[in-house]
């Protein structure tokens, strides 16, 4: 599949804005998707540096060997590193839905932010519009589109608790839990059968209200085991896990 042309593009998604304007800036950091992958996520990342600018240097550095398909500004200039048909550096170690090598099998998504700031509106609007055109043309599914965090526990902690995925799910672009609360099965199972890799207890839960319950702290609780119950019920990732 080609990659889109540079230029105006349009969508209809949510509270998206209805053009951007992508800017090419290649990087070096690239390989071909192993075993004829193609992209069934989208992992989103914040790039953890001082400005875009910084992370665009690092992201094109060949020394740095790491790389993302795509760079969001503080103020929405979307950048191109990496075309989509390509393996970018993004993921690292780390698995989703029981299988690794996720930089072959994923698109990935960084955020100019240093990881105490908020997301501005502008950011927001422009990952919205690259969101809506990915999810089109590679029919990535709503459950596809992930945290760096989800996918690597143990280790990462992006895009934070700070990043509004409750926005990203009401403008339907990712999956929010139900308000069903009779669902109460093993947290660790239902976390597995919706895609999270096997991790320690404590990062499991951390990454997993990172995402749907920032606000939370405290041990595991019934509201918890209700949420990631209702996310495994709709959206089971890996269902062999039921039976691990």
């Amino acid at each position: 599949m080609a990659s889109p042309a540079i230029g105006i593009r349009r969508h209809s998604a949510g509270r998206c804005p209805t053009s951007v304007e992508i800017i090419d800036h290649p990087s070096p950091n690239f390989g071909e998707r192993r075993n004829g992958e193609a992209p069934d996520l989208i992992v989103i990342h914040y790039t953890a540096m001082t400005s875009a600018k910084a992370a665009l240097e690092r992201l094109c550095d060949p020394d740095a060997e790491v790389s993302a398909h795509y760079l969001i500004s503080e103020a929405g200039q979307t950048t191109r590193l990496v075309a989509e048909e390509c393996r970018a550096w993004h993921a690292g170690a780390g698995a989703w839905g029981g299988r690794g090598d996720v930089n072959s099998r994923s698109l990935g998504i960084e955020l100019a932010n240093d990881g105490t700031a908020p997301f501005s509106a502008r950011q927001m609007d422009a990952l919205e519009h690259l969101l809506a055109g990915m999810l089109q043309r590679w029919d990535v599914p709503l459950h596809g589109v992930i945290a760096h965090s989800d996918m690597a526990p143990m280790r990462k902690s992006d895009p934070g608790p700070k990043f509004d995925w409750h926005r990203l799910a009401r403008s339907g672009l990712s999956v929010w839990p139900g308000g069903q609360t009779d669902r109460t099965a093993d947290f660790q199972q239902a976390a597995r059968i919706f895609g999270y890799p096997q991790a320690e207890p404590e990062a499991l839960l951390a990454a997993f209200r990172r995402r749907f319950r920032p606000w939370a702290s405290g041990p595991l609780d019934a509201v918890d085991r209700a949420m990631i119950s209702d996310l495994a019920a709709r959206y089971p990732v890996d269902p062999d896990a039921a039976s691990a």
